[in-house]
């Protein structure tokens, strides 16, 4: 008896992955093995670019509120711990926000931390 294999399925299956890698250079976006090891490798690296987001964008808010709190004389680290000493549970992304965008909102936390 004569070996049967799903070539449709096969095939869906390969154009899919190759659908999905239109737009890459070169072999990667046509050639079967080449493109499909690419797509799992640009899967990896979009998992741990995820990862790697929140910890640029916590950077990023740390850098911007110490120099907002150093306006007011005051170092991060002395901010934070007088906002939790306080029971003020701002967190650090509203916190950015209140510096850059809407300084005397900040300033008044920064009072208020102050006077605690």
């Amino acid at each position: 008896m004569p070996r049967s294999v799903n070539h449709v399925a096969s095939r869906a299956r390969r154009k899919k992955i190759l659908k999905l890698t239109r737009g890459y250079f070169g072999a990667r976006k046509n050639v079967w093995t080449v493109a499909k090891n690419t797509w799992e490798k640009g899967l990896t690296y979009a998992y741990r670019d995820r990862k790697n987001k929140k910890r640029n964008f916590r950077a990023l808010w740390i850098q911007r509120i110490n120099a907002a709190a150093r306006l007011e004389g005051m170092s991060y680290s002395k901010l934070m711990g007088a906002l939790h000493k306080a029971g003020i549970e701002i967190n650090r992304k509203v916190l950015a926000d209140l510096a850059m965008n809407y300084p005397e909102a900040f300033k008044a936390v920064v009072a208020k931390v102050k006077d605690a």
